[in-house]
């Protein structure tokens, strides 16, 4: 079976700073994919690359056999991959119901009776934003704001799901409901590429990881193998 993303010998360069260093990683689908490490080493110049806000100086990136490297973000989201970014990026000026309708650019070809039943599904999976969904994205909570981050990338038709450090600033309650959502995702056949601090978290909704340290893959192996996760705390010094 053709994996759902792989990279391969993918570069990126911060003007002459080498981020990314010769990664290659694949993901199935249906596979959460933990990438961990510490601050700075590239994790979340990977996802933006795959997302097209970042452009790749080498290497391929391919969506199910397809090249998408060079692609404008615009032109990826399209093709089916949801970006949940860390820094949430909830269009200011717009409600909740407005950001969430941002998401359809995901599934250009679908039609409105759908895209409102689309919009309902969500709703039924996160009742808060039902409940604010007139209101201004950038004056809900922190966890809302989340919540909603998480929502637009899935109110489309991504094939691919890219999660930036969605536990950061948050209380561990709604932690708790971040991972519940990450779980029905898996539980729906998802496919996840997650970057996150709180790794013990993390583990427990990966099928794999890798850890990263300065722009290359130092460890990796299975979230269900103790000692592939004893080593991936001890490389990353957790």
């Amino acid at each position: 079976m053709r994996d759902m993303i792989e990279l391969s010998n993918l570069h990126v360069h911060y003007g002459t700073s080498h981020v990314v260093q010769g990664l290659s990683v694949s993901a199935a689908r249906g596979e959460v994919l933990g990438i961990f490490g510490r601050n700075g080493v590239g994790k979340t110049t990977l996802l933006k690359t795959i997302a097209g806000w970042l452009k790749p100086s080498d290497g391929s990136i391919t969506l199910e056999g397809e090249r998408i490297d060079g692609r404008s973000p615009d032109r990826i989201a399209r093709m089916g991959v949801g970006f949940v970014p860390e820094d949430r990026r909830i269009f200011p000026g717009l409600t909740v119901e407005e950001n969430l309708t941002l998401g359809f650019m995901q599934a250009s070809g679908r039609s409105s009776a759908a895209n409102r039943a689309a919009l309902e599904a969500i709703y039924e999976q996160f009742p808060r934003l039902r409940e604010r969904r007139q209101q201004a994205g950038t004056t809900l909570s922190g966890g809302e704001q989340q919540m909603l981050a998480m929502a637009r990338a899935m109110v489309g038709e991504a094939r691919l799901f890219l999660i930036d450090e969605p536990s950061e600033g948050l209380a561990p309650m709604i932690v708790a409901d971040v991972y519940r959502i990450i779980r029905n995702m898996k539980a729906k056949g998802s496919t996840i590429l997650l970057v996150e601090q709180n790794v013990r978290n993390a583990l427990d909704v990966c099928d794999r990881f890798l850890a990263i340290e300065r722009g290359r893959i130092v460890h990796s192996g299975s979230a269900a193998s103790p000692t592939d996760t004893a080593k991936l705390l001890q490389v990353i010094a957790v």
